[in-house]
């Protein structure tokens, strides 16, 4: 489908939300694919984003994953302008501050609020928004949590300052499944500033379960009370998989053992980075995956993954306590198949060092002694994008990497690479049930997921699938549902300059 509106230059458009989690990065990957189905050449971005779940730029620098997801919805390589600033909670306090893709260091939650340094920061990610510009069009702008946190308003860089400095118009998403719909849109709307409310041009209900036709009062009146068009009320979904930013619902997947399949299981860490490793592994349909930090359940699985972590040797210590780093070892030596995954890789070592107490307090704790190595956490953080090869595979696979540390082999043991890349290797090979990598993404690669079930062939019943079809898929799926739901034509109507 082409829009007749296609060859004209549209304005920013950017989704804000009444809070947090009411679907504005998924509405806004949406958007990026609607945008490129009609002929244009769209680009996400989002100032400020809070997550652990981040991603390497083929440039070898660092985003959020959700600006990732919508730069691929888009059909366009992620840059770190698409996300300039992002911060990694390490506690309910501290974040690590990532700039332009690269950490600047750690700050508390008192002082980063601060007004002082604002400006810089300001500059820095107005500077890559109008860079953005230059290249795509239209931006699909992403807010932060609440738009009205009036308390933040003088020191918020994401929400409507940035919107001003784009000349966004702006689209309020509201979760209706979450109750007080009403209150929560009219609130928003009624505490921006005079300035605040001439960029925002639409509202939009998301999450909505039932017959829309019960909900066209509520249309007019939010429309009545906001005076502001409600753009489209789009339905709850449970048949399209797009990634999630956040972890929370992991640990409610199903952890009942699966017939006729390999039964995976996540380790459930506390500071889990990067679940989104496991994304593809959840909807290949030879594989039962499931997130746990039960050592029962993880007594049920044919292959345990241990995970990344923002805190290695915090999630570490923990493990060792709940008896689940134990039951790990158990299962291994029963032979269950355990692979660890950067963190996770770190961890399956014989120690790991902090000399410099970089990770916190504790500077040496014994790993799980599974693999002949050893992690000293280093402040220089590794990001990169990278083409390896898995085992030695003729094919040539992807992934990237994000982390501190260097692992290496422990005196007295040979060096046995997982992965090999053109000027280095990756990882520790012990045999077919037991390795450790740094390479996020490593499970997207087909002939890689192939490899790891190999050993329990005989319990599949189902046949591989295609992984980048799939994903392509689901972006067309998720476009469709918002388009059939939104009114398309009063959105071009909006954004057209």
């Amino acid at each position: 489908m082409k829009n007749e509106n296609q060859k004209k230059d549209l304005r920013p458009i950017m989704f804000v939300g009444t809070g947090s989690d009411v679907g504005k990065s998924v509405i806004a990957a949406a958007f990026c694919r609607i945008f490129l189905q009609d002929g244009y050449r769209p680009a996400p971005f989002k100032a400020q984003n809070m997550s652990l779940n981040s991603y390497a730029t083929p440039e070898g620098f660092e985003i959020g994953r959700a600006q990732a997801v919508q730069a691929e919805a888009a059909g366009v390589p992620c840059h770190t302008d698409m996300n300039p600033l992002l911060l990694k909670p390490s506690s309910d306090k501290i974040c690590q501050v990532v700039l332009n893709g690269k950490p600047i260091g750690n700050r508390g939650a008192y002082d980063y609020f601060k007004k002082e340094g604002r400006d810089e920061l300001r500059k820095e990610v107005n500077d890559a928004f109008d860079r953005l510009t230059t290249l795509y069009n239209p931006i699909v702008m992403e807010g932060a949590g609440s738009v009205s946190e009036i308390n933040l308003r003088e020191v918020d860089l994401v929400n409507m300052p940035m919107a001003i400095h784009a000349g966004a118009d702006v689209i309020i998403v509201a979760d209706i499944d979450r109750g007080g719909v009403f209150a929560s849109v009219y609130g928003s709307v009624m505490l921006l500033t005079p300035e605040e409310k001439k960029h925002v041009k639409g509202i939009l209900i998301n999450k909505f379960r039932g017959d829309i036709r019960l909900f066209e009062s509520g249309v007019k009146m939010l429309e009545e009370l906001c005076g502001i068009p409600v753009i489209g009320v789009v339905p709850y979904y449970k048949d399209i998989y797009i990634e999630e930013e956040d972890s929370v619902a992991l640990q409610t997947k199903n952890v009942e053992a699966g017939h006729g399949k390999v039964n995976i299981a996540v380790v459930l860490l506390k500071r889990m980075s990067n679940f989104t490793d496991f994304n593809i592994l959840e909807h290949d349909p030879r594989i039962h995956l499931y997130y746990t930090n039960n050592t029962k359940e993880i007594a049920k699985a044919d292959i345990i993954i241990i995970p990344g972590s923002k805190s290695t040797i915090a999630d570490l210590y923990e493990l060792r306590n709940n008896g689940v780093a134990q039951s790990i070892v158990r299962a291994y030596k029963s032979g269950v198949t355990v692979v660890g995954i950067c963190g996770g890789y770190q961890m399956m070592g014989q120690y790991v060092y902090d000399p410099n107490r970089i990770e916190g307090d504790i500077e040496k704790l014994p790993g799980l002694g599974l693999l002949p190595v050893e992690t000293q956490i280093e402040g220089e953080k590794t990001t990169r994008q990278v083409t390896f090869s898995f085992m030695n595979q003729t094919e040539e696979s992807i992934g990237y990497e994000i982390h501190m540390g260097v692992t290496s082999t422990v005196e007295g043991a040979k060096p046995s690479p997982l992965n090999y890349m053109e000027d280095a290797t990756d990882g520790y090979y012990l045999n077919d049930k037991c390795f450790g990598t740094y390479i996020h993404g490593i499970f997207d690669n087909q002939s890689i997921i192939n490899a790891l079930i190999a050993p329990y062939t005989d319990k599949l019943s189902v046949e591989p699938f295609d992984i980048r079809k799939f994903k392509d898929e689901q972006y067309d799926k998720l476009a469709d549902h918002v388009r059939a739901n939104v009114n398309m034509e009063l959105v071009y109507d909006i954004i057209s300059q």
